[in-house]
């Protein structure tokens, strides 16, 4: 297969990243298209969709080998669950599968028509395999059973983001970026209320602990 575009946003690092899509409203990114396939023929008629489905690669967790199960971290990385029954990157093959927002199809002089799209949950530079519109009368299931996932889909910690700190942070990125904070970007395993986690948002590096349920951001840095 043939890499067709790449994803550039504030996400850096893997950690922080939101852990499926469409969970952090406000967050965009920007889907650049590799120059073979920067005809913006191949785009017509895109915009008459409200979501796509990127189909990606987890370029950062290809490895040898397989194992049939995983410890997914939000059941605290104790349980093993079938590695087809979880959304986790470590897979036969390292491809995933998200639902995004396409806000507009912009058009600019140094990198042809790109899409901004909103609620990605890939990495900035992932590489993408293709795009297909969602189809809501064949993509949507309002009845469908999620699992496990449904015991923590509502999950979320209270955001303590001290103003002076948050002032640090362009207006249009910070609520974005509580939104990321809320979702607890930590490992659901690592539990200590005295630790200080570190996470890259594009070019600030943020750092917070967690107690009770509250996340207090404690430094705010440019990287």
């Amino acid at each position: 297969m043939n890499c067709i575009a790449r994803i550039h946003n504030d996400f850096h690092s893997k950690f922080g990243i939101p852990r499926q899509s469409g969970l952090v409203s406000g967050m965009l990114s920007t889907i650049v298209f590799e120059k073979p396939y920067r005809d913006p023929e191949a785009l017509r008629g895109i915009e008459e969709y409200s979501h796509l489905w990127l189909i990606w690669q987890f370029s950062e967790a290809v490895r040898e080998g397989f194992s049939p199960t995983v410890r997914p971290p939000r059941l605290g990385g104790n349980r093993r669950m079938g590695v087809f029954a979880t959304r986790s990157p470590f897979r036969p093959n390292a491809i995933g599968l998200s639902s995004v927002k396409l806000i507009r199809v912009e058009h600019t002089d140094e990198a042809g028509t790109v899409l901004v799209v909103e609620g990605a949950d890939l990495m900035d530079g992932t590489p993408i395999w293709d795009i297909k519109p969602y189809i809501a009368y064949t993509d949507s299931h309002p009845d469908a059973i999620g699992g496990f996932s449904d015991a923590v889909r509502d999950y979320a910690v209270t955001v303590d983001f001290p103003k002076d700190l948050l002032d640090r942070i362009p207006a249009d990125k910070r609520v974005p970026l509580i939104a990321v904070l809320e979702q607890d970007p930590r490992p659901s395993y690592q539990q200590d209320e005295q630790r200080i986690y570190g996470m890259t948002f594009g070019a600030w590096e943020i750092r917070f602990r967690v107690r009770d349920g509250v996340l207090t951001v404690t430094q705010v840095e440019e990287v």
